[in-house]
């Protein structure tokens, strides 16, 4: 999964476990999943996996 923002963007790896693949121009704060299971529902919604 990518993510982008006005100050960076990242990459993570969502199985078998949310995993920061590489990230530029973000801070560490910033890159916390706090939501997993949110993402892991829109994603399966999205991609239908």
């Amino acid at each position: 999964m990518h993510v982008v923002s006005p100050d960076g963007e990242a990459k993570f790896w969502l199985d078998p476990e949310i995993e920061l693949a590489r990230s530029h121009n973000l801070r560490q704060k910033d890159l916390v999943v706090e939501h997993e299971q949110e993402i892991r529902d829109a994603w399966t919604r999205h991609f239908g996996r």
